[in-house]
């Protein structure tokens, strides 16, 4: 199937930060979805970890997934189950070189956060925090990786 991908969402997992793979994969099976929420995972140590093929459509975000490649990184919240922005050095390495080889293959697709989908309420131009449905992915996506 070859799918119009307009979008590369970068998600967090709001998990630990040693979930592995496998954990991931059977949470997405406890949900009882079909297919993950991710395309690719980005471990601690810098894996990168393929969960789906981008010709299949992943769980990521609602109403998007059909249009989105969907990248995630574990972590993204602290020991108090709050978000964070906890990714290792070796992640964020790991997640640029994704997204460069992501961005090559779909040149027009717009690179940014699960927080950037959410709803423009007052209507300013802007999605403000205060009007985000998740801090996902508990950084600016859109800013760390304009220059990819």
């Amino acid at each position: 199937m070859k799918r119009n991908i307009k979008y590369i969402a970068v998600h967090c997992t709001a998990g630990s930060q040693q979930q592995t793979a496998d954990d991931l994969m059977r949470e997405f099976r406890r949900k009882g979805w079909r297919n993950p929420g991710y395309h690719y995972l980005v471990t601690a140590d810098g894996m990168i970890h393929r969960l789906l093929d981008v010709a299949e459509i992943s769980n990521g975000v609602r109403g998007y997934n059909s249009i989105t490649v969907n990248v995630a990184y574990t972590g993204g919240i602290d020991a108090k189950g709050r978000p964070c922005d906890n990714r290792t050095d070796e992640q964020k390495w790991a997640l640029r070189l994704l997204l460069k080889g992501l961005r090559e293959k779909f040149p027009k697709a717009v690179i940014q956060g699960h927080r950037d989908f959410s709803p423009d309420l007052n209507r300013n131009g802007r999605i403000e925090p205060n009007e985000y449905i998740k801090a996902c992915p508990c950084f600016d996506a859109k800013q760390e990786y304009k220059d990819i």
